[in-house]
């Protein structure tokens, strides 16, 4: 009975810091998504290929990659606390940087400050995961990575309302060859007052992420998964390169982000090139794709919830497997049909995407231990995926036409493989752990 009562007390105590953690989820949702739409908005505000606009993801997902070792190390000497902490703060920086950004006029300095914001994403993903999965039983870990990440989805919600109705409705509607018309003085004014406008949901949002910081800091913490010390950085990498439910978890994650990256970011692009052909002004067809993007991002959080359910009765790899190759068969669907349907096809695969990140995650670290602080590093290390993949697709775009047929049909060609690896590798856990 006193065991029970105990429980139950440690139970309630985690509640409030759950929330707490689970907040920094929808947090960097938020980030993710009010970014997809910027590249086209850069692209038309800078006058710029699609290529060039790609920049914004390659210094985003970047930010990711290059600050992942050095916050598990950090996480690994203090705590999860100190390294929500210390992304918190960096992600504020970053988005309070797009107001000198905006002052110089020019596109690189507000690859910058992405790539600020983003390394403070890369610390609050490798703290917040890890952490996540270390508040109770391993057995229920990834169930419960699932819960938290269906918050994700929302904060992703919230970013692209944000980036439609506050920012891309209200960008001067002159389209990209008009703009490039303009001569230089009525293009650096019509510029900054573009930019004026882009740069408030980011003030916003870091003002916001300023008294979240304030919150982490007055909340006790429950210190379950730390412990302070030096991290002996070979003996562990060696131990999780050893591990191939790990190690492949790592490349299965990198395809993933580069995936989810892809149908959201191009999606726009898409639907843009499938209203305009049917006669829409270029304006409208955009606006309407963003909301062909954000019924994805409904169907994603909605299916991440059912999903988390799912998890109870079946197993997670072949869940994760299954779903991969109802993704690739909606890809192709969105490849090979030239027309409304190719766009239904392009939103539903947001359905299938929606429990993968976390449960590749929960996967991999499965059996961890401690190692789990440098092995969420890799894993988020792999979201460089969503940098490298991206302006790839962008490249075969910008080619407008390729044999007689839309280049941007055909660009999904990259997503499309990008499944078929993740379902190999749902496939062998799910064999594994059967």
């Amino acid at each position: 009975m006193k065991d029970t009562q105990k429980k139950s007390a440690s139970s309630a105590s985690l509640i409030i810091p759950f929330i707490l953690v689970t907040c920094c989820f929808a947090l960097w949702g938020f980030a993710n998504d009010i970014t997809n739409p910027m590249v086209k908005a850069f692209s038309k505000i800078f006058r710029m290929s699609v290529t060039d606009g790609a920049l914004v993801q390659v210094a985003f997902y970047g930010g990711y990659f290059a600050m992942a070792i050095p916050a598990a190390m950090f996480i690994r000497r203090f705590s999860y606390k100190a390294g929500i902490m210390t992304g918190l703060a960096l992600y504020a920086c970053g988005a309070l940087l797009f107001i000198p950004a905006k002052a110089t006029g020019s596109y690189y300095p507000f690859l910058l400050a992405y790539f600020v914001l983003t390394c403070g994403l890369s610390f609050l993903e490798t703290s917040c995961n890890p952490y996540i999965l270390s508040l109770g039983d391993e057995k229920t870990a990834t169930q419960r990575l699932n819960l938290a990440q269906s918050f994700n989805p929302i904060g992703s919600l919230m970013g692209m309302y944000v980036a439609m109705n506050f920012i891309q409705n209200r960008l001067s509607p002159m389209s990209s060859s008009e703009r490039s018309l303009l001569g230089d003085a009525e293009f650096a004014a019509l510029r900054d007052a573009d930019l004026g406008i882009l740069i408030e949901p980011y003030i916003a949002i870091g003002i916001v992420i300023g008294i979240i910081f304030l919150l982490f800091m007055v909340v006790k913490m429950p210190t379950e998964g730390d412990t302070s010390g030096q991290m002996k950085f070979g003996d562990t990498a060696k131990r999780l390169f050893a591990n191939n439910r790990y190690r492949n978890g790592v490349v299965a994650q990198f395809f993933y982000v580069g995936a989810q990256i892809m149908v959201w970011t191009f999606i726009i692009q898409y639907g843009t090139r499938l209203f305009t052909s049917q006669g829409m002004d270029e304006k409208s067809a955009e606006v309407l794709s963003q909301g062909y993007n954000i019924a994805a991002m409904i169907l994603f959080c909605c299916s991440r919830f059912v999903c988390t359910y799912l998890l109870r009765f079946i197993n997670p790899g072949k869940l994760l497997a299954t779903l991969a190759v109802a993704a690739a068969i909606f890809t192709t669907g969105a490849i090979v049909l030239q027309n409304i349907y190719g766009l239904y096809s392009l939103v539903a695969i947001s359905a299938c995407m929606s429990l993968m990140f976390p449960t590749i995650y929960g996967i991999a670290l499965k059996g961890t231990g401690e190692d789990a602080k440098l092995g969420a590093a890799g894993l988020i290390m792999a979201i460089l995926g969503g940098s490298v993949l991206p302006p790839v697709q962008a490249m075969i775009i910008d080619q407008d036409t390729i044999a007689g047929v839309p280049a941007v049909n055909l660009s999904f060609v990259l997503p499309l493989i990008c499944f078929v690896v993740i379902a190999a590798y749902g496939r062998s856990t799910a064999k594994a752990t059967s």
